[in-house]
């Protein structure tokens, strides 16, 4: 007996050929292929006497072909021309290099014709229809007459393929739900047998629309009881090093601050520390703008922490962005004598003696360090990490406090369900005396412009600038053909500004020339840093007053947003240019919404809609999962099946078939 949890091979004529043609279209069991929902639909519904078809009207018509044959035109096109009629008239058809079809229709033959009707050699014509042999059982037609989906398809697995493939599956399957019907008439959505039926073989738009809701309704109820488990299971343990909050020594480390916390960082460190003095680890993702303070704000918990005797550990992506943090958090804990340690792959700065707080990159999780008095960890940019390295640091360290930090503005729908099982803290506003960044689409045409301006800029106010140079694959990982392209806009940046001193920075430099480099930059030794996006985080010049981005349609608005905030870091005037080949579409819509919105929460929901949540978190998201059914957008359903998720939390007993989707999380 076939089930939704048969493989794909369980169908008839499909090997492994097909096996891996569906591999690549997300497709490995029934109940995948169940949810490779339409991207569109063709209206063959209308079902028509030949004498009733009108030029310009797609339209169905069931008729006996008279003749075909195959004609060959002056260029050299081969044609095949029919002839079919039915009671009421005749009409010609035509495809164009289709040789096989010779074979496939012969006179006497009953088929259903679907396409457009046109004219041809000035009589009416139907012009390469979708076609389909006529059973003699009355059988319901598949590929013509009807709402005709069309899937996203590979080579080799065409649409009128899966169709077949999809009414094979639906003909010799039984279709258990794992909804209770009270749940389905609480929610209004269909039983899943149902919602299939209407999504693959729909009478109308409508019909197609409600199937495609209640599949939805699953893939979100999936996530967020993915996330319930998480929560349920990361609950469950107990803090290894309990923490008693001294307020009185925390006021104090903030008031040693030489600014004042924003309404939002109050807030979220209140949040923090809070969680801390429970006896259950604390796990909170703490969100926040570029330069919004996220640093300071896990700082304040790090010498909560410190207050306590026990030690901290801090991970960044990149030996960048962890040198950055060992070099702020020396600055704001300089008058407690607290001991800070950098590791990174290259780099290790270890203080004499126990450190309290030690900086680093993934190089912590594999180092001999002894982690036992760890009671706190904080991940910076953690979608930026993989979900086994983050589980293997906690591990290593006991079970402390965690608390993940982001710069990229994560939408509020996906906050919800991928990242439901953290608790949330958004920073909302930027550090007073913070200044916009202004922005500008650069066309082509005035390139050399900008070019004559930057170099006004830097000679009259001493500015710096920065030119980011996107990366050529599509990925979160800089190559060696990514390094040479930036080289080789190095080189052509050095012809035009002859009189300015030019550096270059990326991934796959040495940690020593790295630090050369940005060492040259802040001492002004560099007027024009050239660079790869690899580094967009963890670089703080204040005196850099000019971004420049190349190729921007190949960035994410968050990107864009997040390398916008490399600038601006000062009491000084900015400029963030994007340098774009595009004069309208999509992309450049995109690019102009940055002119205007300088809000990365704002921009993060504008990229879903237009791009979706790949574009936002990065290329390479560790366990982020690809909806097929439902969309992001829509906030209604992502509520009602996280309140569904938390009543089957609550009462599992209840919904025996959906606890099994808890209790494999909760096992892993």
């Amino acid at each position: 007996m076939i089930n939704l949890n048969s493989k794909i091979s369980a169908l008839p004529n499909i090997g492994p050929f097909f096996v891996r043609k569906f591999e690549r279209l997300g497709v490995a069991t029934l109940e995948d292929l169940f949810y490779h929902v339409p991207a569109r639909y063709l209206d063959f519904s209308k079902v028509v006497p030949i004498a009733s078809a009108r030029v310009g009207v797609i339209v169905t018509i069931h008729a006996e072909f008279q003749s075909i044959k195959n004609i060959y035109t002056r260029q050299g096109t081969r044609m095949q021309i029919g002839s079919v009629k039915d009671s009421s008239g005749k009409i010609s058809v035509v495809w164009f290099n289709q040789p096989f079809l010779i074979k496939t229709f012969y006179p006497g033959k009953m088929v259903s014709l679907s396409g457009e009707v046109k004219l041809f050699s000035g009589r009416p014509a139907l012009i390469t229809p979708e076609y389909e042999i006529l059973s003699e059982t009355d059988k319901p037609t598949l590929h013509t007459g009807r709402l005709v989906p069309i899937y996203p398809e590979t080579s080799g697995l065409s649409s009128k393929w899966i169709r077949t493939k999809i009414l094979n599956a639906y003909s010799g399957i039984t279709i258990k739900d794992s909804l209770p019907k009270e749940v389905l008439s609480k929610y209004k959505v269909l039983d899943l047998k149902t919602a299939v039926k209407f999504v693959h073989f729909p009478k109308d738009l409508k019909e197609a629309e409600e199937g495609r809701e209640r599949l939805a309704f699953n893939e979100f109820l999936k996530l967020n009881l993915r996330s319930e488990a998480r929560k349920l299971k990361w609950k469950g343990n107990i803090v290894a090093n309990k923490l008693k909050i001294d307020s009185s020594l925390v006021m104090e480390f903030i008031g040693s601050l030489p600014f004042k916390l924003t309404e939002s960082q109050k807030t979220a460190t209140n949040e923090i520390l809070k969680d801390m003095a429970e006896e259950f680890p604390m796990n909170r993702l703490l969100e926040g703008d570029v330069g919004s303070g996220k640093t300071v704000v896990a700082a304040i918990g790090a010498f909560a922490v410190f207050a306590n005797g026990f030690q901290i550990i801090i991970m960044a992506p990149t030996q960048i962005l962890a040198t950055q943090h060992y070099q702020t958090l020396k600055k704001l804990f300089e008058k407690f004598n607290v001991r800070i340690s950098l590791l990174t792959g290259e780099v290790k700065k270890i203080e004499i003696g126990r450190s309290d707080i030690f900086v680093g990159t993934h190089s912590l999780i594999h180092s001999k360090i002894d982690f036992q008095r760890v009671a706190f960890v904080v991940i910076d940019e953690q979608h930026r990490f993989g979900v086994e390295q983050r589980a293997h640091l906690v591990k290593k360290t006991g079970t402390p406090h965690v608390l993940t930090m982001t710069a990229t503005p994560i939408p509020r729908t996906i906050a919800l369900t991928t990242y439901g099982d953290l608790d949330l803290s958004v920073l909302k506003e930027m550090p007073k005396g913070r200044l916009k960044v202004t922005t500008w689409v650069v066309p082509k045409q005035k390139r050399e412009g900008a070019y004559k301006w930057i170099e006004k800029q830097i000679k009259t106010n001493r500015s710096q600038a920065f030119v980011v140079c996107p990366l050529i694959e599509e990925s979160d990982k800089e190559t060696m053909q990514d390094v040479k392209a930036v080289t080789t806009e190095l080189e052509n940046l050095r012809s035009r500004f002859k009189k300015l001193k030019l550096g270059l920075l990326h991934g796959r430099l040495k940690a020593t020339e790295k630090n050369e480099v940005l060492e040259d930059f802040k001492n002004r030794k560099i007027d024009i840093l050239v660079a790869t996006p690899v580094v967009e985080v963890g670089i703080d010049f204040p005196n850099a007053t000019i971004m420049v981005i190349e190729g921007t349609e190949r960035f994410g608005l968050a990107q864009l947003h997040q390398l916008r905030g490399r600038v601006g870091r000062s009491d000084k005037k900015s400029y963030c240019l994007l340098f774009s080949s595009f004069r309208s579409g999509n992309a450049y819509t995109r690019l102009k919404a940055m002119e205007r919105t300088h809000s990365g929460f704002e921009l993060a929901e504008l990229d879903l809609a237009m791009r979706g949540p790949g574009e936002i978190l990065g290329t390479e998201q560790s366990g982020f999962p690809e909806l097929k059914a439902a969309s992001w957008s829509n906030v209604e359903l992502i509520k009602k099946t996280k309140d569904l998720a938390e009543e089957i939390v609550k009462n599992p007993k209840k919904y025996p078939i959906l606890t099994n989707t808890l209790n494999e999380t909760l096992s892993n």
